[in-house]
C-alpha cells in the first residue's frame, strides 16, 4: 500500500491521525506502518457504537454433562477408540500462546515462564511434558501447532528451539501467528503504540482458526489427515492435551465438540458455565452469570449450571471450516492500552482507557449443533496461572503440581 492508498483509506474511516508521525519517520518505519493500514480492518471500530447491542444473548437452559463416574464406567472402550484416532494421524493438539507474562511481572511470552522452585521448569515444558504422557501412551506422534502473535512470534520459535523442544519431535511442531485487531479509545479512534505503529491486541480466543488459514496451516493439516483438533490455552499447567479418553469419548458420542469441564468452586467463579442458548450448546462468561443463573437448580436439586469450562476443546476440522467460513461475531472487551499522548511519549494506563475486539471460543461452540462437555477432575487437571501471587496464580499452580507429584 501506497501513501496515497492509506491516505484515502484513513480518511474513509475517520483515522486519518495515524499518519501523525509520518514525516518523522524512516523509509523501514513508513514502511512498516503503510503495511499495517493496508492489513487491518478498520470496520470493526465502528461497533463500538453498537456496544450496548451487540450479541444479545437467547435462552439459557442447562446441558447435560458427562459425569465422572460415567466417564470411569467407559473408560477403557473411550480410550481404545481414542488411542486409535491418534495413531491414525487423525488428532492433532493446538496451543494458544500469543500472551505475555505481563501480570505475572515478565515482558516475555507467558510460556517461557519459569515455575521452578528447585530447578528451571517452565510453562511450555509442563505442557509438552503432558503431550509426551500420550505420544508415550498411543506410540505414535501428535502434531502440534502453536499459535503465536506479533508481540511474542521471534521470542517463542527462539525459546522452543534454544531448548530442542524439551524433547518433541521438531518435525511435527508448527508455529503460526495470531492476527490482531485494532485497539482504540471509547470513541472508536485507533491508539497508537509507536509513532509508526497502530496499537493492537491479539484477536481473541476464537479468531485461531481463522489465523490457521490465513498463514497456509489449515491446509497442511488437511494433507496431513488431521481430522480433529484438540485447542489448549497456555496458562494450565495441569491440563492433559490429546487425551485419549477425552478424544475417544467425544468421537463415541457423535458429538460436533468435546468440552473438558470441572465443578466449580463457587457459583461466581470466573470460569464460563456449560449451557444450551436456545436449544444449542453454549457458554455463558463468568462476568455474565446473573444471581438467577447462579442461583438455578436441577432437577436433582444441584446447582444448574455448575461446571465450567477450561479452555480445553476438541473441534473437528470440516466444522471449523464451515465456522469460519460464515465468519464470527465480534465483542467488545474494556482493557488497559498503551498509548501515545499529544507529546508522542509512551503512556500506560493504570484503569481501562479504551476497547479492544475479540472473537471468542463460545461463538465456535453455539455454531454447531452437539456438545459433549466432559468432566475432569478439578485437582488433576486445572491449574490456571493468571496471576502472580492469589487465586488462579503460580503459588496455586505451585502447590497443585506438588500434589500430583510433580518435581518443580
Amino acid at each position: 500500500m501506497n501513501y496515497q492508498e492509506a491516505y484515502k483509506k484513513l480518511e474513509k474511516y475517520g483515522q486519518l491521525h495515524v499518519l501523525k508521525y509520518y514525516e518523522e519517520l524512516g523509509e523501514e518505519e513508513r514502511e512498516a506502518l503503510l503495511t499495517q493500514i493496508g492489513q487491518t480492518d478498520f470496520d470493526v471500530l465502528s461497533l463500538c457504537e453498537k456496544k450496548e447491542t451487540l450479541n444479545p444473548r437467547g435462552k439459557i437452559e442447562p446441558i447435560a454433562v458427562m459425569q465422572l463416574p460415567e466417564i470411569e464406567e467407559k473408560k477403557e472402550e473411550y480410550t481404545k477408540t481414542g488411542l486409535e484416532a491418534i495413531r491414525a494421524g487423525k488428532v492433532g493438539a493446538v496451543l494458544l500462546a500469543g500472551g505475555m507474562g505481563t501480570r505475572l511481572g515478565s515482558d516475555a511470552p507467558k510460556g517461557v515462564y519459569n515455575i521452578g522452585l528447585t530447578k528451571d521448569v517452565f510453562i511450555f515444558q509442563r505442557l509438552i511434558e503432558n503431550l509426551m504422557d500420550v505420544v508415550d501412551q498411543a506410540g505414535a506422534w501428535v502434531p502440534l501447532y502453536v499459535m503465536t502473535s506479533d508481540k511474542n512470534h521471534d521470542a517463542t520459535v527462539s525459546f522452543f528451539e534454544e531448548k530442542k523442544f524439551f524433547g518433541y519431535n521438531a518435525d511435527y511442531v508448527t508455529f503460526f501467528m495470531q492476527d490482531m485487531a485494532p485497539a482504540s479509545d471509547y470513541t472508536g479512534k485507533v491508539y497508537m503504540e509507536a509513532k509508526n505503529k497502530m496499537s493492537t491486541s491479539p484477536n481473541g480466543n476464537g479468531g485461531w482458526f481463522l489465523s490457521m488459514k490465513k498463514w497456509g496451516v489449515a491446509d497442511k493439516i488437511r494433507q496431513a489427515g488431521v481430522e480433529w483438533l484438540n485447542v489448549f490455552a497456555v496458562d494450565n499447567v495441569l491440563q492433559r492435551i490429546a487425551d485419549p479418553c477425552f478424544v475417544g469419548a467425544t468421537i463415541a458420542t457423535g458429538s460436533a465438540v468435546g468440552e473438558k469441564v470441572v465443578a466449580k468452586n463457587a457459583p461466581d467463579e470466573k470460569v464460563g458455565a456449560v449451557c444450551l442458548e436456545d436449544g444449542r450448546p453454549s457458554i455463558v462468561e463468568y462476568y455474565d452469570m446473573t444471581p438467577e443463573l447462579m442461583e438455578a437448580k436441577a432437577e436433582d436439586g444441584k446447582p444448574a449450571y455448575h461446571f465450567g469450562v477450561i479452555l480445553n476443546y476438541l473441534f473437528r476440522v470440516k466444522d471449523l471450516e464451515e465456522i469460519v467460513a460464515r465468519k464470527l461475531p465480534l465483542h467488545i472487551v474494556e482493557k488497559k492500552i498503551p498509548y501515545l499522548d499529544e507529546k508522542g511519549e509512551l503512556v500506560k494506563p493504570e484503569e481501562p482507557n479504551g476497547y479492544k475486539f475479540e472473537q471468542l471460543v463460545l461463538d465456535m461452540i453455539h455454531e454447531l449443533d452437539s456438545c459433549l462437555p466432559y468432566e475432569v477432575v478439578r485437582n488433576k487437571e486445572f491449574a490456571p496461572i493468571k496471576n502472580k501471587t492469589g487465586i488462579d496464580s503460580v503459588e496455586s499452580a505451585r502447590e497443585l503440581c506438588k500434589e500430583n507429584g510433580i518435581i518443580l
